[in-house]
């Protein structure tokens, strides 16, 4: 497309070339970015110790909190084997974490516990503070 101005001859086009740069620019940033975005959850498994020495030693940092079935009523929560109140949970897990640089965690619930008491659980160990919260799973056995 022509148009002429006083005599002189000029062409009005649209230069494509910086707007391809530009795209191919914000291609490769994009290509860059998304395999780098984190998927799926962090899992935290408790692994065995390789001596017995530190078994103990595992033993006496390692907090497990279990939620275990009571048909009809609410469940039982224990910390490390200790019977503990719902209302106590966080106080006592605060107590138990206030002075820990290792703020780990694992919720160990029965089979037949609806998830929600477990996802309580969760909840409760985040607002005490708990930086990692794992899930125990029963083991499974070989030959089933």
């Amino acid at each position: 497309m022509a148009f002429s101005m006083g005599g002189s001859s000029s062409m009005s086009e649209i230069n494509v070339t910086p707007m391809i740069d530009i795209l191919l620019v914000l291609l490769i940033i994009f290509m860059v970015i998304v395999p780098v975005t984190p998927k799926g959850l962090d899992a935290l498994v408790p692994q065995p110790p390789k001596n017995p020495q530190q078994q103990q030693q595992q033993n006496d940092r390692t907090i497990v909190v279990q939620v275990v079935y009571r048909a009809g009523q609410a469940p039982l929560y224990k910390i490390n084997e200790v019977d503990v109140n719902h209302s106590e949970l966080q106080q006592k897990l605060t107590e138990i974490y206030a002075n820990r640089a290792e703020r780990v965690m694992f919720v160990k619930g029965d089979d037949d516990v609806e998830f929600r008491y477990i996802a309580d659980v969760i909840d409760i160990g985040k607002a005490a503070n708990v930086d990692h919260i794992g899930l125990m799973t029963p083991k499974i056995q070989e030959g089933e």
